[in-house]
Order: structure tokens, then C-alpha cells, then sequence
């Protein structure tokens, strides 16, 4: 029939880990998580926890990404000038933690779950931190601007300070970056089967990104419960926000075994 068009078949690799990872990508974005931030209803303690969990996740992919950098896979998309987030996420978190953050830092199993992951392909299969990088900065890149006014109008932040991981101040042109990044992967030389474990990869990125969500929201419910419960109580805890918030997640470990731990 005249008119009808098929569907264009591709061999870029950034073309085809888009169309893998399609579904996947609509799961993430409806975590309750991400729908709560899309709605500019972020509060306070969902962002500091969110931070823990992507400095995690960060540090394991660049570090993993400069170990491997001359990779014929990652030496493509090895941009740390442009794209490394470990510092600004560093920043933030001494902006809301203080200087002594790494005392005070908790995030959920599934957090540990992914950075095991990143660090097990850097040692075993570099190839597919590809995967990694592109779900993560491209993700960022795209919606780091708006993410960034929603996350300060949402907290009531008169200044940048505590989200410069939305920054990317090496970037001059997000869109035009985007497309040199993807030009880079599709140049990578893949052969079929190395292409496929991509592609599965990425659609695995995803899936860890979306346990990490589920979590986190799962971490919030559970001491937010246990915050009240623990206010009906005649034992007389300090009233500091932080003191409530370590309170509840110490009876949420106890109470549920999620498989929270300290750093």
C-alpha cells in the first residue's frame, strides 16, 4: 500500500540501545520516585538520599571508566573533562551533610547491587560500561537543566549551591554534545554477539536504575512510618531533622531487613 512506511532498521549502536531500552526508560521515568520530582514535589530528604545513592554509582562508573580508558570500547566515550559528576556530587553532599558526610551517608542495597555491577565489567568485560555511561550522562545531559529549576525551586534554594551535579559547566551546547557522544559510540567497532551483550547491558543499567529508585522510596517510607511511630513514644529524642531521619532509618533496618549500610 502506498503510503505505508517499515520500520527503519539501523546499525548505530546509540540508535539501537534507545529502541532496547524504550520500555524500560518509561518504567524509570514512572518510579514513584520520578514522578514525584517531575511533579516539583521533591522534598529535602528524598534529594540528600538520591545524592548518596548517585555519588555511589558515579564514583564506581568513572572510576571504572579511568581505569579502562584506553579501552578501544571506552576510549570513544571517555570524556571526563565534559561528563564526570563525582566532584560535583562530592560538593553537594558536603554542602548538606558537612564536611564529615561520610559518617552520615546511608543508601539501599540496590545501590550497592549496581556499583557491584559497574566494578565487576570494569575488572571482567570493559566493553559494557558503554552501557552504563551512555544510560547515566546522556540521561543527565538531557535533563539535567530542567531537573536542576525543579530541584531548587522544589527545595526553596536561593542559590546553586547543593545541586551543581545538574551542572555541566564543560559543556557548552548539551545538544550538540549529545550528538558528538553518540557519533563516538556508533563508531565503536562491535562484532555481533559483543553488540548484543550491549544492548542486553543497557537495558540491565536500566533495570538497576529503577531498583535504586524503588528503594530509595521504599527507604523513605519506612523511616517516615517509623519518624511517627517513634513521636508517640515518651522517650525523648533531639528534635534536629537529622536525628528524626537516623532514628527511623535504625528501626527500619531493624524492623524490615532491606539491606540498608553504612558507609
Amino acid at each position: 500500500v502506498q503510503g505505508d512506511k517499515k520500520p527503519r532498521f539501523t546499525d548505530d549502536l546509540s540508535e539501537q540501545i534507545k529502541a532496547a531500552t524504550k520500555n524500560n526508560h518509561v518504567r524509570a521515568e514512572n518510579t514513584q520516585l520520578m514522578l514525584s520530582y517531575q511533579k516539583g514535589q521533591i522534598t529535602m530528604t528524598e534529594y540528600k538520599v538520591l545524592l548518596c545513592s548517585l555519588y555511589e554509582i558515579y564514583q564506581a562508573l568513572e572510576e571504572e571508566l579511568d581505569t579502562n580508558a584506553s579501552h578501544p570500547a571506552v576510549a570513544p566515550i571517555y570524556f571526563p573533562q565534559e561528563l564526570a559528576r563525582v566532584n560535583s556530587l562530592q560538593s553537594d553532599r558536603e554542602h548538606f551533610f558537612g564536611s564529615d558526610w561520610r559518617k552520615k551517608v546511608i543508601v539501599p542495597a540496590a545501590t550497592h547491587r549496581y556499583t557491584q555491577r559497574i566494578r565487576q565489567i570494569g575488572r571482567e568485560n570493559p566493553m559494557l560500561l558503554v552501557s552504563h555511561a551512555y544510560t547515566r550522562y546522556l540521561g543527565d545531559l538531557s535533563g539535567g537543566q530542567v531537573l536542576g529549576k525543579i530541584t531548587q525551586k522544589s527545595l526553596g534554594l536561593s542559590s546553586k549551591e547543593g545541586i551543581s551535579f545538574f551542572s555541566f559547566p564543560g559543556v557548552s551546547s548539551p545538544n550538540r554534545f549529545k550528538q558528538l557522544y553518540r557519533s563516538r559510540m556508533n563508531s565503536i567497532e562491535l562484532t555481533e554477539q559483543e553488540r548484543a551483550e550491549v544492548l542486553e547491558e543497557a537495558v540491565s543499567a536500566f533495570e538497576f536504575n529503577i531498583q535504586v529508585f524503588d528503594d530509595l522510596q521504599k527507604m523513605l517510607s519506612v523511616t517516615a512510618e517509623a519518624v511517627d511511630q517513634s513521636k508517640s513514644r515518651t522517650v525523648n529524642f533531639p528534635s534536629s531533622p537529622i536525628m528524626h531521619f537516623t532514628m527511623g532509618l535504625c528501626v527500619a533496618v531493624a524492623t524490615i531487613g532491606m539491606g540498608i549500610y553504612l558507609m
